[in-house]
C-alpha cells in the first residue's frame, strides 16, 4: 500500500479533517495496562491515528458494545501446511483474526528451492493479511535425508533485503550449531545481529546455552513448563504452539501469565483446513487458554504485542496512533468469535479477497519417484530385534522402542495385533530413487495403507501400511495425482487429495481442502487408525531434526546419536 502523507495522518488525527475511517462506539483492549478504554478509533490508510476521542469520517462502521483487540500475529508455521496456497490460507484464517503470519516456507524450499522462497515472497505483496518471511536456515534438515533442492548462506543472500524478510528462519540443526558446522556457521554469520528462529526440542543446559550464544532468540519446540521456564530464564521468546500435531498448549498453558507473557507468544506452527474449520486457528488458543485460567490481558497480548516485540515489528501489536489498523472486533474477549476483522484497514470481506492480485503457482509435477512394487516394502533385517518408531500422540517427538518381530521368509511382516505396521520412506525428486522401510507402532492400523507427499522436511512419499499390494498402489498413485494424500485398501483407493503445488498445497478453495479432508479422515478410520490426525502425524515420522527415532529414504535414524541406524 503507499504510504499515506504524514500531513494527513496528523490532520485526521488531530480531528482537522473526517478520518478515512472510524469505528464508533467500542471500547479498546489495552495491551499494555489490561483497560478497556472508551472512544472511537480512527483510520488514515492503513494506519491508526486517534483513539479514546470522539471522531468523524468518510466512512462509519458502529461496533457500540463490542471490544476491539489488536490484530492476532502467527509467530511461527508453514502455510504449505495447511494444504491451500498463501492467497487461500489469507481467505482462511484472516476472517478469524490473524492479521500478521510470520512463515518459513521450507517445506516448498526443500522441494524446488529458492524459486519456492520466492514464490512465498511474491504472494505476500498480494495478500490482504500481512505475511512476512523467515528465510529457509536448514534445507535440507539435515545430512540424514534426500531433499529435492540444497540452499546455501550464498542463497541467501539475493533473498534478505526483501521487505517481507524478517531473519532467517527456525535452525533445526542444533547440532551443527553447538559443534559449529562450517555450512551452518556461515548462515549464522550472515544473520548475525538479525533475527535467528530457534529450534531445539529438549535441548537444556551447556549445550542451550551455546545454542542461544549463536544469536538465536526464539523457541517453538518447548513441551513442557519446565524447558519453556529454563528457555525463558535464558533470554528466549517462548512461542506457545498449537497445531493439527504438535500439541503444547495444556503443557506450557501454567507459565503464561501477566508477567511472563511479555515474552510469549502463540504459534501453530502446522494446521490444517479441517482443524480451522472444526476448531479455529490462532482464536481457539486464545479461548482455550482464557478458558484454562490465563487472564484474558496476558492471552490477548502474547498474541499481538508480545509477538511484534519478539519478532521486530514496531509497528503494529497496540492499538494506537501511528499503528497499522490491524483490529479485531468480538463482542466479548473470553469468546473471541470475531465478527470483523481489519488488515491494514482493510476490512477482510470476500469482495476485497476478490479484487486481490494472484501469483501463478509453482512446483507443479514435482512427483518423480520411482515406480514400486509389493516386494519393495520386504524387510532385508536379519535379526529379529527391531528398532521401532513409537507414536506420541499430539507430539512431533516420538519413543525410540524395541520390538522382537519374527523373519518368516526372509521379511519382517507388520503384526498389527501388537500395533506394529511397516513404515516407508521413498524418495519422490528424482534424484537417487532411494526406499527405506521399517516399523512403527502408534497408528492402529489394521488393514491397508496410507501414503502422503507430505513429508518433513524433505517431503518424500511416506507410507504406513499393513498391505504391502496396498502401499505400492498408494505409493503409485501420489505421482499420478502430483502429489497428496492416498487411502487404500483391497487394491482400491477409498479417499485422496490432491496437491499438485510441489506435492504440498492444492489448487482448491480451502473449503474443499477441508471437505476432502474430512472424506480423508473417515477412510483412514474404517483402516482401524485411532490417531485423530494421522496425515501429519505421518508427516513428522521422516523429520530428523525431532527425537527420538524417525526415518528418511536413507533409513532409520537416531536422532539422539544423530546417526542412521545400520
Amino acid at each position: 500500500m503507499t504510504q499515506t502523507p504524514l500531513t494527513e495522518m496528523i490532520a485526521q488525527g488531530h480531528g482537522d479533517r473526517p478520518a478515512d475511517l472510524v469505528l464508533k462506539g467500542g471500547r479498546v483492549l489495552d495491551v499494555v495496562t489490561g483497560a478497556l478504554l472508551e472512544g472511537d478509533v480512527a483510520i488514515c490508510g492503513d494506519r491508526i491515528v486517534g483513539i479514546m476521542e470522539r471522531y468523524s469520517g468518510k466512512r462509519e462502521i458502529d461496533v457500540t458494545g463490542k471490544i476491539l483487540v489488536p490484530g492476532f500475529i502467527d509467530t511461527h508455521l508453514h502455510i504449505e501446511s495447511s494444504m491451500v496456497t498463501p492467497h487461500e490460507f489469507d481467505r482462511c484464517v484472516g476472517p478469524r483474526g490473524v492479521t500478521t503470519a510470520i512463515c518459513d516456507p521450507h517445506e516448498i524450499a526443500n522441494v524446488i528451492g529458492v524459486p519456492g522462497i520466492e514464490y512465498f515472497l511474491s504472494c505476500a505483496t498480494e495478500t490482504l493479511i500481512d505475511i512476512k518471511v523467515n528465510l529457509s536456515s536448514c534445507v535440507p534438515s539435515s545430512h540424514m535425508e534426500t531433499a529435492g533442492a540444497r540452499i546455501e548462506a550464498e542463497d541467501l543472500v539475493q533473498l534478505r533485503d526483501h521487505p517481507a524478510v524478517i531473519g532467517l528462519a527456525e535452525f533445526m540443526n542444533y547440532p551443527g550449531v553447538i559443534f559449529q558446522d562450517p555450512g551452518c556457521m556461515a548462515k549464522l554469520e550472515m544473520f548475525r545481529g538479525g533475527h535467528i528462529d530457534g529450534h531445539c526440542p529438549q535441548l537444556l543446559g551447556k549445550g542451550l546455552n551455546a545454542y542461544i550464544s549463536a544469536g538465536i532468540r526464539t523457541e517453538h519446540e518447548a513441551t513442557t513448563a519446565e524447558e519453556a521456564r529454563e528457555k525463558l530464564q535464558k533470554g528466549m521468546r517462548v512461542l506457545i504452539r498449537e497445531g493439527s500435531v504438535s500439541k503444547d498448549m495444556v503443557a506450557l498453558q501454567p507459565l503464561l501469565s501477566d508477567i511472563t507473557s511479555a515474552y510469549m507468544c502463540l504459534c501453530t506452527d502446522d494446521r490444517n483446513p479441517l482443524d480451522i474449520g472444526e476448531h479455529g486457528h490462532l482464536d481457539f488458543m486464545i479461548r482455550e487458554l482464557i478458558r484454562m485460567g490465563c487472564s484474558p490481558l496476558a492471552v490477548y497480548r502474547a498474541a499481538s504485542l508480545s509477538a511484534a516485540e519478539a519478532f521486530g515489528l514496531k509497528d503494529r501489536g497496540q492499538i494506537t496512533p501511528g499503528r497499522r489498523a490491524d483490529i479485531v472486533v468480538l463482542p466479548d474477549l473470553e469468546g473471541c468469535h470475531a465478527e470483523m476483522v481489519l488488515s491494514g484497514g482493510v476490512v477482510l470481506e470476500e469482495a476485497a479477497f476478490a479484487q486481490r492480485q494472484i501469483t501463478p503457482p509453482v512446483g507443479r509435477a514435482s512427483v518423480r519417484a520411482p515406480v514400486v512394487t509389493a516386494d519393495h516394502f520386504r524387510s532385508s533385517a536379519n535379526r529379529e530385534e527391531t528398532d521401532v518408531i513409537g507414536i506420541v500422540e499430539g507430539k512431533i517427538i516420538t519413543e525410540h522402542l524395541h520390538e522382537v518381530i519374527a523373519i518368516e521368509n526372509g521379511d519382517k511382516r507388520p503384526d498389527p495385533a501388537r500395533d506394529l505396521v511397516k513404515i516407508a520412506v521413498i524418495e519422490r525428486h528424482g534424484i537417487n530413487g532411494n526406499i527405506a522401510s521399517g516399523f512403527v507402532k502408534g497408528f492402529g492400523l489394521k488393514r491397508g495403507a496410507i501414503a502422503s507427499t507430505v513429508c518433513h522436511d524433505h517431503h518424500n512419499i511416506a507410507c504406513v501400511g499393513v498391505d504391502y499390494a496396498d502401499m505400492a498402489l498408494a505409493a503409485n498413485r501420489l505421482g499420478e495425482i502430483e502429489g497428496g494424500f492416498v487411502v487404500v485398501e483391497n487394491g482400491k483407493v477409498l479417499a485422496e487429495l490432491p496437491l499438485p503445488v510441489a506435492g504440498l498445497m492444492s489448487l482448491w478453495p480451502f473449503e474443499q481442502v477441508r471437505d476432502a479432508l474430512v472424506e480423508l479422515r473417515a477412510a483412514a478410520k474404517t483402516l482401524g487408525v485411532t490417531l485423530e490426525e494421522p496425515f501429519l502425524q505421518l508427516a513428522f515420522l521422516a523429520l530428523p531434526v525431532i527425537p527420538a527415532l524417525k526415518i528418511t529414504d536413507r533409513g532409520m535414524v537416531d536422532v539422539v546419536k544423530f546417526e542412521i541406524i545400520s
